[in-house]
């Protein structure tokens, strides 16, 4: 868990802004225009913004945050999106704004659980699921933006979120924004110790991607980006089967699949 509230003496509130931002590419071969519209569908059932917010809700306990209000919605013809207004303190309900969710959610009314509503304090995600016209790729991607102030942070959610989603391209950006004062008035910019994002993921997650950093430490800016290592081909055919194949044609597609990641890895047109 990361916080030195414990060893640094603050004077006032912690103004430090901690911001994620997750992002992650699915990889699928539909083959034809059917199985495309088909993965397109299987995709929005599968994340719609149901089941969207309760990891968001999920992420917020994680980090040790509360859920305020909640924004939620599904989009013709795809895609879905939900924001997550989050806090860190106590607040008497009697001070929340009566608008958050229009008083339809019970968990407004209990005390035990609503805390005080922090400033840029929100997460937020959005899916984005699309497909070539020509090549038979189709991609699922999902942008999730976690923002923080106080000593919660966003980085001790980064396993649970990688577990979330079949994730074969992922890139993370983790920064510290303004400063707080310790009791003497000096000015802290960064309330612990971090030198890669890779440090907050899993060794055995580690293990199945290839990573990439590029850190602007002075500026505490952090950017991590994985690409999966082991293409096994049953996991990508949309409504296939591997054994319906023959040879050729699976290195062909293997082939495909690992052009098309490593082109949204990379961030530019290689092939």
């Amino acid at each position: 868990m990361l916080g030195l509230a414990n060893k640094l003496k603050l004077y006032g509130f912690n103004n430090l802004t901690k911001t994620l931002s997750f992002n992650i590419y699915d990889v699928c071969y539909a083959e034809d225009e059917r199985d495309q519209k088909d993965y397109i569908a299987y995709i929005d059932e599968q994340y719609n913004s149901e089941r969207l917010t309760k990891i968001l809700c999920d992420v917020t306990n994680i980090i040790g945050a509360h859920v305020l209000n909640i924004s939620k919605q599904d989009y013709d013809p795809q895609g879905a999106s939900v924001t997550l207004l989050i806090a860190e303190t106590a607040l008497p309900p009697e001070q929340i704004d009566k608008s958050c969710n229009r008083g339809e959610f019970a968990f407004l009314k209990n005390r035990d659980v609503i805390v005080g509503h922090l400033d840029k304090s929100h997460v937020t995600v959005h899916t984005y699921p699309e497909y070539h016209p020509d090549n038979a790729i189709a991609t699922f991607r999902v942008d999730i933006d976690v923002s923080t102030c106080g000593t919660i942070s966003p980085l001790n959610a980064l396993d649970y979120l990688i577990d979330s989603f079949d994730s074969d391209i992922i890139t993370i950006d983790y920064r510290v924004r303004g400063f707080t004062r310790d009791v003497n008035g000096k000015k802290c910019f960064i309330d612990h110790e971090i030198t890669s994002i890779q440090d907050y993921i899993d060794e055995e997650t580690l293990k199945k991607y290839d990573a990439l950093d590029i850190n602007v430490y002075q500026a505490n800016i952090f950017h991590t980006k994985m690409l999966i290592k082991e293409i096994e081909l049953q996991n990508y055919l949309f409504n296939k089967d591997v054994y319906e194949l023959p040879p050729k044609h699976r290195l062909a597609i293997i082939e495909s699949l690992r052009k098309e990641m490593i082109e949204i890895f990379s961030g530019m047109n290689v092939y």
